[in-house]
């Protein structure tokens, strides 16, 4: 008999499960904390918890991850060095303070409008190699022609080493700067899904599982984990959509939302008759728009490691991340004495000053420190320290601002008090030290006149308003939060009625069924191995691969075509010439596609050309990760925008092509 090995490295914990290929029921699962920086301890852990029987006779092993996500939600991911081509209007709010616009570009034909300006991106690439550790490049039309990313992207990676990232490469979507974001975004993951995939592959290679190894993308899709090494950035939000399906196949539900609860983040999403629904602008992430073809879903920084923080009369949850005090408190003995003597000024209360925050090295090696950054660094270490502690080491208040942009460079990590605290202080959740989450609770709840469990069942209701706002928020699209939380909180008399099932998906997530209930008319389900979910999916999804071909119609004035350059001049002085003309035209068709844009001269054999392609490009991907070609269904849509005055041949064609398959766990690598 035979098993696959679904993977989940989220943000908190890394799960394992092992499903029967026979009857795809699960068979064991497992779970381990998610090791910070570094990924491969805490993968390590949740496959040693199996049982070796069954990883002797895996033969496919699929991995999601919300490592991408949570490092975007929480400003942590890597600098980088962005590059836009073309007349762009630069707003304010770009997400470096590296970035370079400069002459280029096509029109929407793919012909160059402008010359690119290499000189000065190689000029700008050597002054910034060694402040970045990515590049993005993203060029006016690069959906059409995208000879100068690619120029750019030669020539940087050639000057500095460093990994480019293209905005075609991700989407053939209209939208230069979203497909700008769309890359530096991606950019920024590189080093960290880089480290992650190579210690996938070492792993399995050690403990000589030869299995079809698979990495699950954010539209459902699957890659070849070597492909996903080569380009990782085809890897983001693959959690989320492995929650998903899991979610449809835990509960059997082919229509259903879905709420998954994680250590960093609440995803939300929806299955329509067994397929995902999708985003028809792309993903948006962080406050950010992307072009990534991805899951429809509204995903918030709400999750069970959320920092909860003091200021004034308001309890705050999230946006960052922290390890909860009664895992710290495990992991780090002395934290709960510490504690106890930590003392804040109520004026220097803020998001990294608290009564219960403390922090602690992470293990990177810095790039680049400016001069206060070095000096907070340098008291920092691998044993908690607060901020009384550095007050007294540096002999002046630590500034907040450095502290935060030490967590942002993923330097250094702050450990705090949690809604995973909150529920060991209720006795809903007690894994860890109940004792020191206690105490975290005290100290925070004085401030209001409440004890632990008091302010601890406040921070469980903000949790689940949290999460039951992204629930309203992702069905009734353009509804404002504001007008959300009024109803949520029981005003003008109303109360929203969900009709479909929500599906609950996380560690905990049980916990807050009954303040969800009473927040929200639904039907709200925790099915069993919902600890799992995002695993279950990572094996139980099918294989998708989206390719879209353009096929665009081109007016090439048929005497024009045939002259020489002196007598086309020639012409735009004879008013009369020119007129006499005007029928003497050709059609010209243009294919653009993810892999090359090629010109026909009749609309025949450009699609012949498009289809043929398109069915290849598909049937190439898939089978590179991993399936065969019995296992694929590729279905054809096509649609033709043919205005009167053109009665020959469509102006505009669209084709896009879906390759359908299920992984075979008898394909090795």
């Amino acid at each position: 008999m035979h098993f696959s090995l679904g993977i989940d490295a989220g943000g908190t914990y890394t799960d394992a499960v092992i499903i029967s290929d026979s009857d795809g029921e699960v068979v064991e699962s497992s779970k381990a904390l998610t090791t910070y920086p570094d990924p491969l301890p805490g993968m390590k852990e949740a496959i040693d918890r199996l049982d070796p029987g069954y990883l002797k006779a895996i033969k496919l092993v699929s991995v999601s991850t919300t490592l991408s996500t949570n490092t975007i939600l929480e400003s942590t991911g890597f600098p980088v060095g962005l590059i836009m081509i073309g007349d762009y209007l630069i707003p304010e709010n770009l997400p470096t303070d590296y970035w370079l616009a400069v002459s280029g570009g096509h029109n929407s034909d793919g012909e160059e409008l402008r010359t690119l300006d290499l000189a000065s991106v190689e000029e700008f690439a050597f002054k910034v190699k060694d402040k970045v550790s990515a590049f993005a490049v993203s060029s006016y039309f690069s959906n059409r022609n995208p000879e100068h990313e690619l120029a750019v992207k030669k020539a940087v990676k050639k000057l500095t080493g460093h990994p480019v990232v293209c905005g075609h490469e991700l989407s053939q979507d209209l939208g230069a700067f979203e497909r700008a974001i769309t890359a530096f975004l991606n950019a920024q993951l590189i080093p960290i899904t880089h480290k992650f995939i190579q210690s996938i592959i070492k792993e399995f290679e050690i403990r000589g599982i030869n299995a079809n190894l698979l990495m699950l993308k954010c539209d459902g899709s699957v890659v070849g984990i070597k492909e996903a090494l080569e380009k990782p950035i085809e890897t983001i939000f693959s959690g989320p959509a492995a929650s998903l399906v899991g979610a449809s196949h835990l509960s059997g539900l082919n229509t259903c939302a879905m709420i998954d609860v994680g250590g960093t983040s609440t995803d939300v999403a929806m299955m329509q008759n067994g397929l995902p629904q999708l985003s028809n602008s792309g993903a948006v992430v962080g406050g950010w728009q992307t072009r990534v073809k991805a899951i429809r879903m509204e995903t918030s920084a709400t999750g069970g490691d959320s920092h909860v923080w003091v200021k004034g009369e308001t309890v705050y949850v999230g946006p960052r991340r922290v390890i909860p005090l009664c895992r710290a408190s495990v992991v780090y003995p002395g934290l709960r004495e510490k504690l106890k003597q930590n003392r804040v000024a109520k004026g220097y209360l803020c998001e990294n000053i608290q009564l219960t925050k403390f922090f602690v090295r992470t293990g990177f090696e810095p790039i680049e420190l400016k001069a206060g950054e070095r000096e907070i660094y340098r008291h920092t270490g691998e044993e908690p320290i607060s901020f009384g502690d550095l007050l007294v080491a540096l002999k002046k208040r630590p500034s907040p601002l450095i502290l935060d942009s030490l967590i942002q460079k993923r330097l250094i990590q702050a450990i705090g008090f949690t809604p995973t605290d909150a529920l060991h202080v209720l006795g809903e959740y007690t894994e860890w030290d109940v004792e020191t989450a206690r105490i975290g609770a005290f100290m925070l709840g004085k401030t209001f006149k409440q004890n632990p469990e008091a302010f601890s069942e406040e921070v469980k209701r903000k949790v689940a308003r949290n999460i039951a706002e992204d629930l309203i928020a992702y069905l009734i699209e353009g509804m404002p939060r504001n007008e959300i939380d009024r109803v949520l909180r029981g005003k003008n008399f109303t109360r929203f009625r969900v009709e479909i099932p929500v599906v609950l998906l996380g560690g905990p997530v049980k916990a807050y069924v009954e303040n969800l209930r009473n927040l929200i008319n639904a039907d709200f389900i925790v099915p069993e191995h919902a600890d799992v979910g995002n695993a279950v999916g990572a094996l139980v999804g099918k294989g998708i691969k989206r390719v879209e071909i353009l096929i665009k119609a081109k007016v090439v004035p048929k005497y024009l075509e045939d002259k020489s350059e002196d007598e086309k001049c020639g012409t735009h002085e004879s008013g009369v010439i020119e007129d006499a003309l005007q029928h003497e035209k050709k059609n010209e068709f243009i294919v653009f596609s993810p892999s090359d844009r090629k010109k026909f001269e009749r609309y025949g054999e450009a699609l012949e050309y498009a289809e043929k392609l398109g069915r290849q490009l598909v049937m190439d991907y898939m089978i590179n990760a991993g399936l065969g070609k019995e296992d694929i269904r590729i279905d054809v849509s096509k649609k033709h925008l043919s205005p009167g005055s053109l009665t020959d041949a469509p102006l505009e064609t669209k084709l896009v092509f879906v390759g359908i398959g299920i992984p075979k766990s008898t394909v090795a690598v």
